[in-house]
């Protein structure tokens, strides 16, 4: 399992909503391989972190996402990916 940070510069809550939507628009709303999607921080500035089973899955739902980003003007470095070493549920 590995966990991805994302840090957009430019995100609010207007804007994440809009990327949610036209996730579910393009039938990503719930991607094959995504375990855990938290998106936190202030409004106005949100981040995201999303645990996934493989890289190969969170590549492909890259290809979906990232189209979505550009067209909201909403820019961001690549994520930063690692190892999950322990999940505690509870």
């Amino acid at each position: 399992m590995i966990i991805a940070h994302f840090d957009p510069k430019n995100m609010n809550a207007t804007t994440y909503a809009e990327v949610l939507r036209q996730l579910e628009v393009a039938g990503q709303g719930s991607p094959k391989g995504r375990v855990h999607h938290v998106s936190y921080g202030d409004t106005g500035a949100l981040r995201v972190i999303d645990t996934w089973d493989t890289p190969q899955n969170m590549e492909a739902f890259g290809k979906v996402l990232l189209p979505i980003l550009g067209s909201l003007g909403i820019e961001m470095d690549p994520p930063h990916v690692t190892t999950v070493h322990n999940i505690i549920r509870g």
